[in-house]
């Protein structure tokens, strides 16, 4: 063993932060207010960003989808309370895909909707249940580079690989705290690879997964210090590999490398520009990240510059070692 690789080893375990190294995004702009006019929000949830740069936002409490301009401007929105198509029951994910097409988790419903980007019905999929392809509190999903639609479960500790039209594929988890089980698991996204984040709440981690359900790594441990979370709720992959999580009950957004290494944090408990009150869902659209600030019942857009998260990997120490 060298000593080169020795004081690379030190480097890591005494400056984490230095393996994805970058600043914390700074608050640019933000919208919203709790109320069910156009624009506002009761308890929204999960964001997401379509091709063109426009933004949805899984407006839970009012059962409905709106869309706004990355400048917070108000553009559409769909849904209403009910159990018809179209209608929605505590909507809780929002993604898009490359063709410009919406999912959206019908959290009360058991069901996948599948809209087209200004809102008409496409398809839908699901129902209550255990098996295949039915859903016990389907809580999140997320679209891989490939169009695969993973969804998580929150009540049946799982997640469930679908293709675009909502043909089942697989499935992975179960309850438990070893390697590849959930406790309810709220969070799921996909980096540019096809690798598979879920934000598993209950067990206070970060879970990482091949698009098959094969186990890779995770990180996380019940805390409120530097790489420990607190009921955690939503992950999200940026185009440089660094992954995002809503650290929901320590009031924050943490930063880490692909491989779990910790780099930045920001936010504190609040209703100030740039503190959170339960932040609960992440996108991103260039150099913007937009953060739902869920019991502030608004969105925030923070400025970022991505930095390649794998400086150091342990591939690269092993091959330091030689």
């Amino acid at each position: 063993m060298s000593i080169r690789y020795l004081a690379t080893l030190a480097a890591v375990a005494l400056f984490p932060a230095a393996v994805a190294a970058q600043g914390a995004p700074t608050y640019q702009l933000q919208w919203g207010g709790q109320g069910t006019a156009n624009g506002q929000f009761n308890d929204p949830v999960s964001v997401a960003v379509n091709g063109s740069g426009e933004v949805f936002v899984a407006d839970t409490g009012n059962d409905r989808i709106q869309v706004f301009t990355a400048g917070g401007a108000y553009l559409r929105g769909w849904g209403s309370s009910g159990v018809g198509p179209g209608e929605f029951v505590g909507p809780n994910g929002v993604t898009a895909d490359a063709a410009g097409n919406v999912y959206v988790v019908d959290t009360g419903n058991d069901r996948v909707q599948v809209f087209d980007g200004s809102g008409a019905l496409l398809s839908q999929f699901g129902g209550p249940g255990t098996g295949p392809g039915q859903f016990d509190e389907p809580i999140s999903l997320a679209v891989d580079p490939f169009g695969n639609l993973y969804v998580v479960e929150s009540a049946n500790h799982r997640v469930q690989k679908f293709l675009p039209n909502g043909t089942y594929v697989t499935q992975w988890g179960g309850f438990g705290t070893l390697n590849g089980k959930f406790d309810r698991p709220t969070g799921i996204t996909t980096d540019l690879s096809g690798n598979v984040y879920v934000a598993d709440r209950a067990n206070h981690r970060v879970q990482k997964f091949l698009g098959d359900g094969t186990y890779l790594t995770q990180w996380g441990s019940l805390g409120s210090g530097p790489g420990e979370f607190s009921g955690l709720v939503a992950v999200a992959a940026d185009r440089t590999g660094n992954v995002y999580v809503a650290d929901t009950d320590n009031d924050r957004m943490q930063v880490f490398s692909e491989s779990g290494f910790f780099s930045v944090q920001w936010g504190t408990a609040g209703s100030g520009d740039g503190q959170f009150r339960l932040p609960s869902g992440v996108a991103f659209l260039g150099n913007a990240v937009f953060v739902v600030d869920s019991q502030n019942h608004r969105v925030q857009k923070f400025a970022y510059l991505p930095v390649a998260a794998h400086a150091i990997t342990w591939g690269r120490l092993k091959a330091e070692r030689r």
